[in-house]
C-alpha cells in the first residue's frame, strides 16, 4: 500500500492533468485520465492524441439550427461531424465549439462568434461568414472555396493547408495567422492585414494582394498572375 505522502503526491498530479484540459481544448487534443488501483497498485495514465477526425463509420447527422443553439446553451461543445448545409447561423455566438470534420456548405453565419473554435476538416464551401469571430480558430485543412469571409477576425487562426481558393479576405485581419501550405489561388486579400501572417509554401497564384498590410511573401509560392500589395503582378 502506498504511504500517506505518496497518496498525496498522486492526488497533486491528478488535479494537475485535470486543470490541463482546458489548455489542451485550446490545441485540438483529446486526453483521457485513467486511474488504475486495483491489486493495490496505483498507475497513471494520460493519452494525449487527436480529436479532429470522427472515427470512421460515424455517420453525418442532420442537426436543425434550434437544436444546435439549445444544445450549445446547455453547455455541449462537441458537434462533430453533424451537417449545417445552409443552415441560418446570423450572429450566432459558438466560441469554443468543435465542429471538426462537419460541413457547413453555403451556412449563413454573419456577424457570428467562432472564436477558438475546433473547424478542422470542416466543409465551409460558399459559406457567408463576413464580420465573423474566428480568433485562435482551428481551421487547418479546412474547405473555405468560394466563402465569403470579409472583414473576418482570424488573428491567431490556424490555417495551415486550408483550401481557400477565391474566398473573399477583403480587408480580413489576418494578424499572425498561419496559412503555411494553404491554398489561396485566386481568392481577393485586397485591404486585408497580414502583420506577422506566415504564408510558407501559401499557393498565392492569381491572389490579389493589393493594399494588402506588412504582408511577407518571401516564403511564398507566387507567379506573374500575384496581384501585389502595390498593385503590380
Amino acid at each position: 500500500p502506498l504511504s500517506d505522502r505518496a497518496r498525496q503526491q498522486f492526488t497533486n498530479i491528478k488535479k494537475i492533468l485535470e486543470k490541463m484540459r482546458s489548455l489542451l481544448h485550446k490545441f485540438n487534443i483529446r486526453r483521457c485520465l485513467s486511474i488504475n488501483t486495483q491489486n493495490n497498485k496505483h498507475q497513471l495514465s494520460l493519452w494525449i492524441g487527436c480529436n479532429s477526425c470522427p472515427p470512421k463509420g460515424m455517420k453525418m447527422q442532420k442537426l436543425s439550427t434550434e437544436e444546435l443553439l439549445a444544445q450549445y446553451s446547455q453547455g455541449k461543445r462537441n458537434f462533430n461531424a453533424i451537417d449545417l448545409s445552409g443552415d441560418n447561423l446570423f450572429q450566432a455566438d459558438l466560441a469554443e465549439i468543435n465542429l471538426s470534420g462537419s460541413v457547413l456548405r453555403r451556412a449563413y453565419l454573419p456577424y457570428g462568434n467562432l472564436s477558438q473554435a475546433n473547424l478542422y476538416k470542416t466543409e465551409l464551401q460558399d459559406a457567408e461568414l463576413g464580420d465573423i469571430q474566428l480568433y485562435q480558430a482551428n481551421l487547418s485543412e479546412a474547405n473555405l472555396s468560394g466563402a465569403n469571409l470579409s472583414r473576418a477576425n482570424l488573428r491567431h487562426a490556424n490555417l495551415q493547408g486550408a483550401n481557400l481558393q477565391k474566398a473573399n479576405l477583403q480587408g480580413a485581419d489576418l494578424y499572425n495567422a498561419d496559412l503555411s501550405n494553404a491554398d489561396l489561388r485566386y481568392a481577393d486579400l485586397s485591404r486585408a492585414n497580414l502583420e506577422k501572417a506566415k504564408l510558407t509554401k501559401a499557393q498565392l497564384a492569381g491572389c490579389n494582394l493589393f493594399r494588402s498590410r506588412l504582408v511577407d511573401l518571401s516564403d511564398a509560392d507566387c507567379d506573374r498572375t500575384t496581384i501585389g500589395p502595390e498593385g503590380y503582378r
